[in-house]
């Protein structure tokens, strides 16, 4: 294949984007090269391809993830015909990424994909996917286990929150969803969840920096007032895994509930994860922590040509679950 499609962005004001013809001598020449199978569309990716604000130089192919094939690799940890996964690091902004047929990664991004899981599945998860098992790992190293009592997860719809609802769930934990959206309570209860909450509930809007407590550890794919309510409801003990800022970026509290209830905040990164840990974290996601509702309840399949209106559709929390892009 010496030509592929790609969507391709130019940061200029306003954002162009367009469907384009290239050739593979565009790409960097060194790493590994994949036909991608599958991409999928994240909160970031709508930052990106929307506003271009994070793209560091163009013409750039945006897509956080991808999952494909290796036609050929200079590193001798891959070879022809391998199955892979690519997420996070610079992949879509600082380097050409997964909304394309093809894409050259360098060896250190790249995971063989475990058996457990097809390269659409691989995708369906994706960096939200990851971060929520992540996300879980991490709490429950610090200590949470289903008999301590519920956990919350906010945001509950999206691709962070959706997936976090059903691994959780399947876990055997009482989860309780937030979501702004009264239409998706049943979809949320057909994930796993227990008790589905309005997210204005969430939000912390009176400054206060402890309240009665309801969670025994919580997912934060939100920020803000709502990470600044959930630190003020934590059971003693127990943790928040805070990964997302869509909420905002500023939290306001104090040192009382850290060393009056001895709670702990825990800042999920997808993005540097060690490759050791990356690998274990995939291990698990097609495994033990693989969601049970990766199909039809979980996922909606899109084309290239969709992804501006999608981009669109994430900023304005119209999305529910997980998207993915079939090359």
């Amino acid at each position: 294949m010496k030509t592929f499609k790609a969507f391709v962005l130019h940061n200029t004001d306003p954002v162009k984007t367009s469907i384009e013809e290239w050739g593979v001598d565009q790409l960097s020449t060194d790493g590994v090269l994949i036909k991608i199978a599958y991409s999928s569309v994240n909160y970031k990716d709508g930052i990106v391809g929307h506003s271009g604000m994070l793209a560091e130089w163009t013409p750039l192919i945006p897509g956080i993830d991808l999952a494909g094939t290796v036609l050929e690799s200079t590193d001798s940890r891959f070879k022809e015909g391998d199955e892979v996964i690519a997420t996070s690091y610079q992949i879509g902004t600082g380097h050409h990424g997964g909304f394309s047929e093809l894409a050259r990664i360098p060896a250190d991004w790249v995971v063989q994909k475990p058996d457990g899981l097809s390269l659409r599945e691989s995708m369906i998860l994706g960096t939200a996917g990851f971060t929520a098992a992540l996300s879980i790992l991490q709490l429950e190293k610090n200590g949470l286990t289903p008999e301590q009592g519920p956990v919350l997860v906010a945001g509950a719809s999206g691709g962070v929150g959706s997936l976090s609802v059903n691994m959780l769930a399947n876990r055997g934990y009482e989860v309780t969803a937030g979501t702004g959206k009264e239409q998706e309570h049943d979809y949320l209860k057909s994930l796993g969840a227990t008790n589905v909450i309005h997210r204005d509930e969430l939000i912390d809007e009176e400054g206060k920096s402890t309240r009665s407590t309801r969670w025994a550890g919580a997912i934060d794919p939100v920020g803000g007032k709502t990470t600044q309510y959930i630190i003020s409801t934590l059971s003693y003990g127990a943790s928040v895994a805070t990964s997302g800022l869509a909420g905002g970026l500023d939290v306001s509290t104090d040192v009382r509930p850290f060393i009056g209830r001895g709670i702990n905040w825990l800042g999920i990164d997808s993005v540097r994860c060690p490759m050791s840990i990356r690998q274990q974290v995939w291990e698990h996601l097609a495994s033990d922590l693989k969601p049970t509702s990766l199909e039809a309840e979980l996922s909606q399949e899109i084309t290239l040509e969709q992804l501006p209106t999608t981009f669109a559709d994430i900023l304005e929390g119209k999305v529910k679950g997980r998207i993915i892009v079939k090359l």
